[in-house]
């Protein structure tokens, strides 16, 4: 049975996966000359919202350490 870190660690790859294709796909975008750049706007900010799940994700995984 998998625990709730296991879970949690298995979307980190996921999303990690996801943020990885997306930044392949924008600099392919990107080297192309005319693109539309919407497009390429809208994948950045994906890419963004991914890097912050992933982040928050994260912190679920580590204990907040009262000083």
């Amino acid at each position: 049975m998998q625990t709730d870190h296991d879970l949690l660690r298995k979307r980190i790859l996921e999303l990690n996966l996801e943020h990885r294709d997306l930044d392949d796909v924008i600099a392919t975008l990107a080297a192309k000359p005319g693109q539309d750049q919407l497009q390429l706007q809208r994948l950045k900010k994906k890419k963004l919202l991914v890097k912050d799940q992933i982040w928050q994700l994260e912190r679920q995984l580590t204990p907040d350490i009262s000083a």
